[in-house]
C-alpha cells in the first residue's frame, strides 16, 4: 500500500435503453438526455453468450441518425465479438465494451476497436475473478463490473460484486469503472462508495415518470463518494 488517493475521473450517468419502451426508442432516448443522462448504455445480446436477444448494428445505425450527439457505451453479450467491431464503428458507437469471457485473444481485439477509433471498454460477469482482466487494464478506457448475471434486466443487485470494484479503484485511481445490473437509488450507495463512477441504471430511470430526479440522486451519491480519500496500492501488490 502506498498511501491514499481520490478518484480522478467524474461521474456519469448511463440510462440502459434496453428497459425503454422499444417502439419509441429514440423518444424514449432522448426524454433522457434531455433529463441529465451524459451517455446511452446499449446492450447487443445474440442468445449464445447470453440467453436472450436484442438488437445489432442496424438499429444503433437508426438510433445514430435520431440522437446525433449522444455518447453510445455499446455493451457487447456476444460471442466472438471481434465479428462485430467494424459494424458498430460504422453505426455510430463511441465505445466497444466486450467481455473478457468471450475473447481467446483481448490484446488484438482491444487493438481492433482502437483502430476503429472507439473507446474501449472489458467486462465481467460475475463469477468471474476480476484479476482476470487485469493484465488489460492499462490498455482499455473502462472496467465493467456486472451485478447482475448479464442477459435479462430487472435482477437484484449483486453487492458482493462490490471488492472487485474497489479492487480496480484503489490500483487504478483515473480509471473508468462502470457498474451494470440492479443500480437505483436505493443500492447506488453501495456502488459508489466502492468506487464505481460510471453508471449504468435500466428500470429505476427508463420507468420513471420522473428520469431527472433518479439521475440527480444517482449523480449525487456518486460524486460525494467519489471526493472521499480511499487506499492506493501500487499494482503489482
Amino acid at each position: 500500500m502506498s498511501g491514499t488517493s481520490i478518484c480522478t475521473c467524474s461521474c456519469k450517468i448511463g440510462p440502459s435503453i434496453l428497459n425503454s419502451d422499444l417502439s419509441c426508442l429514440a423518444d424514449e432516448s432522448q426524454r433522457v438526455m434531455d433529463a441529465g443522462a451524459d451517455y446511452l448504455h446499449l446492450d447487443v445480446m445474440d442468445g449464445h453468450f447470453v440467453p436472450n436477444i436484442t438488437f445489432g448494428a442496424p438499429m444503433v445505425k437508426c438510433l445514430r441518425k435520431k440522437i446525433p450527439n449522444a455518447f453510445f457505451d455499446i455493451h457487447m453479450m456476444v460471442s466472438e465479438p471481434e465479428k462485430w467491431v467494424d459494424e458498430m464503428a460504422d453505426a455510430g458507437a463511441n465505445q466497444y465494451t466486450f467481455h473478457i469471457e468471450a475473447t481467446q485473444n483481448p490484446t488484438e481485439l482491444i487493438k481492433k476497436i482502437k483502430g476503429r477509433g472507439m473507446k474501449v471498454g472489458i467486462g465481467v460477469k460475475p463469477a468471474t475473478p476480476i484479476e482476470t482482466v487485469l493484465p488489460y487494464v492499462s490498455e482499455v478506457d473502462m472496467v465493467l463490473v456486472m451485478t447482475v448475471e448479464p442477459g435479462f434486466g430487472g435482477q437484484k443487485f449483486m453487492a458482493d460484486m462490490m471488492p472487485k470494484v474497489q479492487y480496480i479503484r484503489e490500483r487504478y485511481p483515473g480509471m473508468d469503472i462502470e457498474v451494470d445490473g440492479g443500480v437505483s437509488p436505493s443500492t447506488i450507495d453501495t456502488a459508489a462508495q466502492a468506487g464505481a463512477n460510471m453508471i449504468v441504471s435500466g428500470s429505476a430511470v427508463m420507468k420513471s415518470p420522473e428520469p431527472k430526479k433518479v439521475i440527480d440522486e444517482l449523480r449525487a451519491s456518486a460524486e460525494k463518494w467519489l471526493k472521499v480519500p480511499r487506499p492506493l496500492i501500487k499494482v503489482g501488490q
